[in-house]
């Protein structure tokens, strides 16, 4: 049992072994279910009830794509959880939505440009959010009888400014082989509208199977708090913020709660598909829960902290006076911990939107860790500050254990909302 202080190498081992010595956390991996036993295991070694409820997924392997033109190379990657192809066809474009309803592009390979990609297209299944002008899009696609698809982009802000290109398809569920290319190459091969082009992406799914974490302790599992931290990474990213600083926080937590005899009921959940296409941990979560949040007290959701600098932030949501005012005491106590602006792109979601208070707790700088670092090789444990998730792990500890009663006693359970 860790008192006062975290030793500074329990955190950084915990932060080496997500990051590095597991090769990758992606969903459906071997390094994913490396990843969730690891977890399961230290939990459980501090008294933890813990179970791994599994979901089917699909991995995915990609060597490469190569496309030619006008005796031309033109640099793409394959989109991630696209079918590969090996294809000569004529290439089409299209750059804004009536042109695509125009376009004649039958047995053709079709560049999406401009306004057609200046935005991730939401996965067609995706249950939480699918705009109408993206789902029209992709109807468009599936009727218009294409044989692949390029996607010329460039930044796409709103989700993660870090990838340039970004791919414009995300979605094992499409079935369309795509790549994506530079807005820059898109401009090139623009000009061999009309011509054949060879394509060649080399890329497979796999069917697999992943699980969520969820460990509980407290007499009480009809007045709970849920913590949430993502154990999943983007391939191609450590994944050190985004998310192994979350779960290193719930292992440490795990540790300092190890003799917590409490009724309160706490409930550490390691989500896993935060950073995948259908979001199958949190729709996993979802079903089992669904007459069950009106339980939950507060929803705390961990994401993307301990970034070295600017300090961790916590933001509140749906949190009445009684509630938010002792959070925001006991927080103050740590100088590493500011209360920072709100942001709705979390797990903290599910809380939200089944009308229950939440907390999250990211990184002061989250928009320059968004703008330069996540999704990307960059975002390794040295970025991380052992120290910042060692306080938030602590100041979570006070809040659940020290102020326990007194903060949670008087929220009654409600109806399922």
């Amino acid at each position: 049992m860790m008192n006062a202080r975290i030793p500074r190498h329990k955190t950084e081992a915990y932060l080496r072994k997500l990051c590095l010595e597991i090769p990758s956390r992606r969903v459906g991996s071997e390094g994913n279910r490396t990843a969730t036993d690891y977890l399961a295991g230290i939990v459980a070694s501090f008294g933890f009830q813990t179970e791994s409820p599994s979901f089917d997924c699909l991995d995915w392997t990609q060597a490469g794509a190569v496309l030619t033109g006008g005796g031309l190379p033109f640099q793409v990657f394959p989109s991630p959880y696209s079918l590969g192809c090996q294809i000569r066809a004529p290439l089409a474009v299209a750059s804004t939505a009536q042109e695509l309803e125009d376009v004649d592009c039958a047995r053709a390979i079709l560049l999406l440009r401009g306004d057609l990609a200046k935005e991730q297209l939401m996965p067609k299944n995706f249950p939480f959010y699918n705009p109408d002008r993206h789902r029209r899009i992709i109807g468009l696609l599936e009727q218009k009888g294409l044989r692949a698809i390029v996607a010329a982009t460039s930044r796409d802000l709103q989700m993660v400014g870090s990838q340039y290109p970004f791919p414009l398809f995300e979605d094992g569920d499409f079935d369309i082989p795509s790549v994506f290319m530079t807005d820059e190459e898109g401009q090139r091969l623009a000009a061999l509208a009309g011509k054949e082009i060879s394509l060649e992406s080399r890329a497979t799914r796999i069917p697999a199977k992943s699980c969520n974490v969820v460990a509980r302790k407290g007499a009480d599992s009809q007045r709970r708090v849920v913590l949430f931290a993502h154990i999943d990474a983007r391939m191609g990213t450590p994944g050190a913020g985004d998310n192994a600083s979350g779960v290193v926080v719930l292992l440490l937590l795990a540790e300092l709660l190890a003799n917590y005899d409490g009724r309160l009921g706490i409930e550490l959940v390691a989500l896993n598909g935060e950073d995948y296409y259908s979001n199958p941990g949190e729709q996993l979560y979802l079903a089992q829960n669904a007459d069950r949040f009106g339980e939950i007290v507060l929803g705390i959701n961990l994401d993307d902290l301990g970034y070295h600098k600017g300090r961790a932030a916590y933001s509140l949501y749906g949190c009445s006076p009684e509630l938010a005012d002792p959070i925001r005491l006991v927080f103050s106590q740590y100088p590493e911990l500011v209360e920072g602006e709100p942001w709705f792109q979390g797990d903290h979601g599910l809380f939200l939107m089944k009308g229950r208070p939440a907390l999250a707790i990211t990184s002061e700088l989250l928009s320059e860790l968004m703008a330069n670092i996540t999704h990307t090789p960059n975002d390794r444990p040295e970025l991380i500050d052992p120290e910042r998730l060692a306080a938030v792990a602590m100041a979570l500890r006070d809040l659940l254990q020290n102020k326990g009663t007194d903060l949670f006693s008087h929220l009654p359970r409600t109806s399922q909302p």
